[in-house]
């Protein structure tokens, strides 16, 4: 009888129905690295609908007919004889923003524009609407509807005649239902000709209520993750195609109507995802992008082309001789974020209203380059940069590989460089993560530290056509896993953040991503409730865990990292459960003892690995909250099986 007890008993405990708990142990007392204010970031690139058509919140596509094809997102309307529209292009005259509309009117003759995949209106929300006319003969008026889905108006307000000087005319008009692709209509109405350009919509309710701003659910997304920096504008955009297709940030500040639009980068990428109709209008440019850092109490670390289009595309190389001006443009970008308003930049800036200085610390130089003409490119700039402007940290690249031949040869010229940050990328499967989060507890101390800028756990199934399938939750579980290493080694690593950041579900061209949107809503996927965790949870300085005397780097699939918040005297213990078992433990601290103040447990978790949260489902994977039971000094807990847990334990 004893036997058979102790054979269900060794079944029982194989099975994971009944296991032993093992302790860990934290050494509170024993602070080992700081953790940087930059830990955890987010990386924003104009992929998949991001800026226009996603955070950006204009409404109108192809606002200024510059597009390749003028009325591309237009459609004329009209009866018979009742008008034209002639697209003009004053290229001499104004090469920022050349073309523009010349209307001619018998009647009633209109302009539809159909929006970023529709439009999306809410019930009662207020929308702005502006367009630049001038050069008016005759009697007219301007007309504009909201329109629903259908076709039918929701909303109308009436702009009474232009007049013969350029100018900027506005109107306000509030929906009467909520629709997800809804459109515009613009009529001019009476007899005569009318130029029109720059016709815009926003609605009223921006983030932090800015004429012509950001979508408030989507930043309100990310400065939920507490991001430690925000990287942008890319990624590939960065470097083009072309060079000529390169981004230039001088292009992207000063009035709206002066930005030049070109085609963006991922416009025909895939062809099985291309969607012909993706530029960069540039109203969310530079100037944004440090404002919207600012926002969300981030770094701003912008990526300036170094000379080199994409090399995956044409791998075009700036000659050496034209290599400086790049460099310059660094120089000015330096003197835009920082320099007093008495310096060309610095006027400008407090001319888009920012009198102070952006304190820009640190600047990527390219992208995601490799081989000889990166490294010599990139000795150029730190030859410059670091003569000028030594307080500002550069980061340096490494190719889009952890692990291969362009991976090693740039570490190998980068290791004696004055780098500040190396910018590794990780595009790789579940598994990989998992076995890999112990990649920096060996690294070279000596080394430039390393900024993880781009990652996220692929799976490798077939393309399913929900387009928020590739987040799945057993992705987001092996990329919790490889975080606790790169928590753990925070004296090295100072930066990291997942990639891509956004992307709209029926304008995408790449998955997985952090947060997907429509025209009306947003959600955050299971990854992102990773990211969320560790920012919102960073703490101050790590502190060693151990099971049994060795760190948690996924021995019998467990893994864990722990730091403490010295202000605020908390243990934040991050502990990852990447098996199908549920495991009781004891977490022992040792060198301090708890408080009376409430220890809580936040867990992540999900029954199916293949989980994921929808525009539907929006809370289908996200964490809940529980009160730990604690002694003086210790606590008892319970990892469900395939979860993630913060445990935020008060001491003293």
């Amino acid at each position: 009888m004893r036997y058979k007890l102790h054979r269900c008993l060794t079944a029982l405990l194989l099975s994971g129905t009944i296991s032993v708990a093992q302790t860990l142990t934290v050494k509170v007392n024993t602070p080992q690295h700081t953790v940087q204010p930059t830990m955890w970031g987010i990386f924003f690139e104009d992929i998949n609908f991001s800026a226009d058509g996603g955070i950006y919140a204009e409404l109108v596509k192809n606002r200024s007919f510059e597009f390749a094809q003028p009325l591309q997102g237009w459609k004329v309307i009209k009866e018979a004889n009742n008008g034209k529209v002639l697209i003009v292009n004053r290229a001499p005259e104004n090469a920022a923003n050349p073309r523009y509309a010349h209307i001619t009117v018998a009647g009633n003759f209109g302009l539809f524009n159909e929006g970023f995949r529709g439009m999306g209106f809410k019930k009662g929300e207020t929308y702005n609407f502006s367009v630049l006319a001038g050069n008016t003969n005759g009697d007219l008026t301007i007309k504009v509807v909201l329109l629903n889905d259908k076709g039918a108006p929701i909303g109308t307000a009436t702009i009474g005649t232009p007049g013969k000087d350029w100018k900027n005319y506005a109107a306000s008009i509030t929906a009467s239902e909520t629709v997800s692709k809804g459109g515009l209509q613009v009529f001019f109405e009476g007899n005569g000709t009318i130029d029109a350009d720059m016709l815009s919509l926003f609605p009223a309710n921006t983030w932090k209520q800015r004429p012509g701003g950001l979508r408030t659910d989507l930043v309100q997304l990310l400065a939920d993750l507490h991001p430690g920096f925000v990287r942008f504008p890319g990624g590939c955009i960065v470097e083009g195609k072309d060079l000529v297709n390169r981004y230039q940030w001088k292009k992207t500040v000063g009035p709206i109507e002066e930005r030049t639009l070109i085609v963006n980068r991922w416009n025909t990428e895939f062809p099985y995802r291309a969607p012909g109709d993706y530029y960069q209008s540039y109203g969310l440019g530079f100037f944004e992008y440090f404002q919207l850092s600012e926002d969300i109490g981030a770094e701003p670390l912008p990526i300036l082309n170094c000379g080199m289009a994409c090399q995956f595309n044409t791998g075009e190389v700036a000659a050496d001789d034209d290599v400086p001006a790049y460099i310059q443009d660094a120089l000015d970008l330096i003197e835009f974020a920082n320099a007093g308003t008495d310096t060309k930049w610095g006027k400008l800036r407090a001319d888009m209203g920012h009198p102070r200085p952006f304190n820009l610390k640190m600047i990527g130089v390219g992208n995601e380059q490799w081989d000889s003409q990166y490294i010599a490119r990139y000795k150029m700039w730190e030859t410059v940069l670091k003569t000028k402007h030594p307080e500002i940290k550069l980061v340096s690249s490494v190719g889009p590989s952890p692990d291969d031949e362009r991976f090693h040869y740039g570490w190998s010229q980068l290791k004696g460089s004055k780098a500040d940050l190396v910018d590794e990328h990780y595009y790789m499967a579940p598994d990989w993560f998992l076995q890999n989060a112990s990649r920096y507890d060996n690294y070279d101390r000596k080394a430039p530290h390393i900024f993880a800028g781009e990652y996220a756990a692929h799976i490798r199934d077939k393309e399913k056509d929900q387009p928020e399938s590739r987040n799945t939750w057993g992705s987001a579980l092996a990329e919790a896993a490889f975080m606790t290493g790169l928590e753990r080694n925070a004296d090295v690593v100072n930066m990291a953040s997942y990639a891509p950041l956004l992307a709209h579900v029926d304008a995408w061209q790449w998955r997985p991503d952090l947060i997907w949107f429509d025209n009306l809503r947003s959600i955050g996927t299971p990854n992102y409730y990773v990211q969320k965790l560790f920012a919102n949870y960073k703490g101050t300085n790590t502190v060693p865990v151990t099971e049994n005397g060795k760190a948690l780097t996924g021995q019998d699939s467990i893994y864990g990292s722990a730091t403490i918040d010295a202000a605020k005297h908390q243990l934040l213990l991050k502990v990852v459960n990447a098996s199908s078992a549920a495991r009781p433990y004891k977490i022992q601290l040792d060198g301090a003892t708890t408080t009376k103040e409430a220890a809580l447990q936040q867990i992540l978790t999900a029954t199916d690995k293949l989980a994921i949260n929808t525009l539907d489902q929006p809370s289908l994977v996200a964490p809940l909250q529980q009160k730990l039971t604690v002694t003086k000094n210790s606590a008892s807990v319970t990892l469900q099986p395939a979860s993630v847990n913060v445990f935020v334990i008060p001491y003293k």
